[in-house]
């Protein structure tokens, strides 16, 4: 049974990180969505909160999982038994950085595997980074991220503003 996980801080998820879930879907057996707590980013939502808005934007797919998790990636490849592990790619940026990330992972567990794979042309441009600051200053970020995450990140911000 293939098993493919793909980690990330998913703050929050984007209609991009869904497409590489979706075709991720077709390709294996088993897809887990692993959120990270990553205290160092400073999420917007709590991990309870990225993990259900996921698992909302996700509950079409049958053989998709979401779980959430802290600690190293490795340690969560070892204990899920993952074949291998799914990073998505927008950029030459984000791949020196991905690049550089997983021969770190090699080295460390030999038989690590790290894919990549780039989002549909419509959906390259979208970073959760840019949805939370368009969001934050009042834009409409609806074409970028499920209906159901679009109503928790509008009324996250209207609860902010009120303080």
């Amino acid at each position: 049974m293939s098993m493919l996980l793909y980690p990330g801080t998913f703050d929050p998820i984007t209609l991009g990180h869904q497409n590489l879930v979706e075709r991720a879907s077709q390709l294996f057996d088993t897809v887990t969505v692993a959120v990270a707590q990553s205290t160092r980013k400073n999420p917007m939502f709590s991990l309870d909160r990225r993990v259900s808005m996921a698992q909302n934007a996700l509950s079409n797919l049958d053989n998709v999982e979401v779980i959430g998790f802290s600690g190293l990636i490795m340690d969560l490849v070892r204990d899920t038994g993952a074949n291998a592990v799914l990073r998505g790619l927008r950029s030459m940026t984000d791949f020196d950085y991905e690049m550089a990330m997983a021969m770190t992972n090699k080295a460390v567990i030999p038989e690590f595997e790290t894919l990549f794979m780039c989002p549909e042309p419509t959906y390259s441009h979208i970073s959760s980074t840019f949805v939370r600051e368009i969001s934050a200053l009042g834009g409409d970020v609806s074409q970028f991220i499920h209906p159901s995450v679009n109503e928790i990140l509008v009324n996250e911000i209207a609860e902010k503003n009120k303080s």
